[in-house]
């Protein structure tokens, strides 16, 4: 079965994680837009709340003062435009800001502060009718169209619970005491902000999830395709054993190579073989150079017979030296045994020359 011929139902297991790096590393991550909204909005509701006293005040002294000069002239162009555009701008810009920033961060968090360019890049599939067509009338498509209506819906009816009571004196401030139009217009907006908000906190926390399990769903795996990531992660498996067998194959040679140089080798007498080296000056205990049992037994017997290398008989002392590892030394508790045949193989040595 090909990748191409899966369907969604042959994708039954959980994404390893070589899968989901892989993803990450294309910039595909799980990202709720309505927690980012979350916290742009909660920002924002702070932001007013801390700047608001100060800001809205010195809005209402700006706005009471172009109000008690709207019939001057030089107030009825663009003069007196500018001067309210300014006045709103330094009232909604620490707003603004902190929303942005706290919308920024709440992405970035989400996404483990991944910066990918790639994202950015222009793709066909982005300007096709076609595939828009799909996206918007997919599954996903119709989700995200009722979770918005949904939302929009839900939003108007708590805002409108809201700020129902206000609209009235907001709508007669101007008539009566215009310096207190920007605080009453500010509290409007803060309590349009915190009704909003409560709303917001509850479609984020279902949007994280949905996005989550969405993406978790997206990213199941069928044994195929874990199969094919194994063998790209751990390499071929018959390449892996060829590369075992080479590797044995130039040990062994190795350990080959030492057996003429070592100072006696211990039998079975026909099971098992070790080879010891050992230096007096240079060792401060034999070593074993070389093992193997029947068929390599064998052949380190004949190399030390060609060589001349002494061969003794000790069975038990064969078998405990044999599970040794290569080029290391011989336990404490083998010494005496094996400084004897040492000893027995130098004797053996002054008596030949």
């Amino acid at each position: 079965m090909s990748g191409a011929s899966e369907s969604a139902e042959d994708r039954t297991e959980a994404a390893t994680p070589r899968r989901l790096e892989k993803a990450r590393e294309q910039g595909n991550v799980p990202v709720s837009r309505e927690f980012a909204g979350f916290a742009a909005m909660a920002a924002a509701c702070a932001a007013l709340y801390m700047a608001a006293p100060v800001l809205l005040s010195a809005t209402g002294r700006t706005m009471a003062l172009f109000l008690a000069g709207s019939g001057e002239p030089a107030l009825a162009g663009p003069a007196g435009l500018r001067i309210v555009a300014e006045a709103w701008f330094r009232l909604a810009f620490p707003v603004l800001g902190a929303a942005l920033v706290a919308g920024a961060t709440a992405v970035l968090l989400q996404t483990g502060f991944l910066l990918h360019l790639g994202a950015a890049a222009p793709k066909l599939s982005r300007v096709n009718p076609m595939a828009g067509l799909k996206r918007i009338f997919g599954t996903d498509g119709v989700v995200e169209i009722v979770k918005s209506l949904a939302k929009m819906l839900l939003l108007l009816a708590v805002m409108w619970a809201a700020v129902r009571h206000d609209l009235t004196r907001i709508l007669r401030q101007p008539l009566q005491d215009p310096h207190r139009l920007p605080l009453d217009l500010g509290r409007c907006v803060l309590d349009i902000m915190l009704a909003g908000l409560g709303v917001q906190a509850v479609v984020a926390g279902a949007d994280l999830f949905w996005v989550r399990f969405r993406y978790a769903r997206q990213m199941r795996m069928s044994h195929h395709d874990i199969r094919e990531e194994m063998r790209e992660t751990d390499g071929n498996p018959q390449i892996k054993m060829r590369i075992r067998r080479i590797r044995l194959q130039r040990a062994r040679r190795r350990m080959m190579a030492a057996v003429p140089k070592a100072t006696v080798v211990v039998t079975n007498p026909t099971h098992y073989a070790v080879a010891l080296a050992y230096d007096r000056g240079n060792s401060p205990a034999p070593k074993v150079v070389a093992k193997g049992v029947d068929t390599l037994a064998l052949k380190i017997r004949e190399i030390a017979a060609t060589h001349g290398v002494p061969m003794v008989a000790n069975p038990p002392l064969a078998r405990a030296l044999w599970r040794v590892e290569l080029d290391t030394d011989i336990p404490v508790e083998h010494y005496k045994a094996v400084a004897e045949i040492i000893a027995y193989v130098w004797r053996l040595r002054r008596t030949a020359s």
